[in-house]
């Protein structure tokens, strides 16, 4: 029987192992690759230098660079505030009721996760073309809002459902209004569920590339779009070193929400 448990335990043990190895490795492969001496991306590095951090943050050479994180950044922000105020009144709206409308719905607001991006992104090219639009920074934002929405969605419904009835009963028992039953019972309970969905609305928006891919425009760069070019054209080290920026940045985001809204928790609800 000790043998078996030894066994069970090397055998889940490795399997985990390998997985980590799975994930983490590139992660660390990119960070050591950033510090490279070298002029082309290659692993092994021939030697370790901040370079191309230096020269990443050039305002002259990398202007490009800058123009299109900056780009990014604000799609994303926009991105994030429309799609948690759309999935926040959704969830709000969903919670507590059943029936086939609600079932279809709940599905509706869910069928981006399903769709390949690829698809949809082609699929808004063409409706937005269709309609006399050209690609441009406003209808990246709104195939953005489109396909991170369904993440603040989820988050937020499961807060929802830690919701006790009774503090719906016992405000509206006591005569308050709905919206004053929302701000002061309903958003304070939902609160952290809206901020872990905020943060992966946001970084869902901040790394997207098949939508930024069809419904960028000539002056609206993004950063993804701008990283795919510089590895397909000259292999640029500066592409490891906004990989290196990108981590750094997300991997403090999500110590902070853990620590304030218990990301790891809202994810598993």
């Amino acid at each position: 029987m000790r043998i078996r448990d030894f066994s069970y335990s090397l055998v889940v043990g490795g399997l985990a192992g390998l997985g980590l190895l799975i994930l983490v490795g590139p992660v660390l492969i990119v960070l050591v690759t950033s510090f490279t001496l070298g002029r082309s991306i290659k692993f092994p590095p021939s030697g370790l230098s901040l370079q191309w951090y230096q020269l990443l943050f050039d305002p002259v050479r990398s202007s490009q660079i800058h123009r299109a994180a900056l780009n990014s950044l604000e799609v994303a922000l926009v991105a994030m505030v429309l799609a948690t105020a759309l999935a926040t009144l959704a969830s709000v709206a969903l919670a507590r009721r059943s029936g086939t409308w609600v079932r279809v719905l709940d599905t509706f607001f869910m069928a981006p996760l399903i769709l390949p991006m690829l698809a949809f992104g082609l699929a808004a090219l063409m409706y937005f073309t269709f309609m006399g639009f050209r690609p441009s920074l406003a209808l990246i934002a709104i195939g953005h809002i489109v396909v991170v929405s369904p993440l603040v969605l989820r988050t937020t419904s499961a807060s929802m459902s830690q919701l006790d009835p009774a503090l719906l009963e016992s405000s509206a028992s006591l005569g308050a209004s709905w919206f004053y039953t929302f701000r002061r019972v309903t958003l304070p309970v939902i609160a952290p569920g809206i901020a872990a969905g905020a943060f992966l609305a946001f970084v869902g928006s901040l790394d997207n590339v098949p939508i930024s891919l069809f419904l960028a425009g000539p002056r609206s760069d993004m950063l993804p779009i701008r990283m795919w070019g510089m590895m397909e054209s000259m292999l640029d080290p500066r592409v490891a070193a906004v990989s290196g920026v990108l981590i750094a940045v997300v991997l403090v985001l999500m110590l902070v929400m853990e620590r304030v809204v218990g990301l790891t928790r809202r994810l598993r609800d």
